[in-house]
């Protein structure tokens, strides 16, 4: 798992907290380290990133590279800005989940919990989802 804030109090409480219930995480404090991270050949089950870090709606820079990837990691993105512009992209590019902040852990938790199971249960669908054919899930 990638998870991505460029406070790092957040991407640290968030490894703990993910870490505690088995995942081997890896963060990012900015969309420039978090692309390298994508971009290095390593394979995410799921990248956690927030909306707004060094530049507004930057997170879907983030979020497009994880689905670009093979196969597509789950794709959660947290913001306390939304709008309906950036709410509409994210849309747009299938991501899987749309979390506001002030995050509630145990929704996050369920919610990548669950999208995780259904791609164990339909591996296919990941390959489907790198191709953006995905069919609109938990936003």
């Amino acid at each position: 798992m990638l998870i991505v804030d460029d406070e790092e109090s957040i991407t640290r409480t968030m490894q703990m907290m993910f870490e505690e219930r088995g995942f081997t995480v890896q963060t990012a404090c900015s969309c420039a380290e978090a692309l390298r991270a994508l971009g290095n050949g390593h394979k995410y089950d799921a990248v956690i990133t927030d909306l707004n870090m060094e530049a507004e709606d930057i997170g879907l820079e983030v979020a497009r590279a994880a689905k670009r990837a093979t196969p597509a990691p789950v794709v959660v993105v947290c913001t306390g800005y939304a709008n309906v512009n950036n709410a509409r992209v994210a849309l747009d590019m299938h991501v899987d989940y749309l979390a506001t902040k002030p995050v509630d852990l145990d929704q996050l938790f369920s919610a990548v919990d669950r999208l995780l199971a259904r791609r164990r249960d339909d591996p296919a669908s990941m390959m489907r989802a790198s191709k953006s054919a995905l069919p609109r899930r938990e936003i």
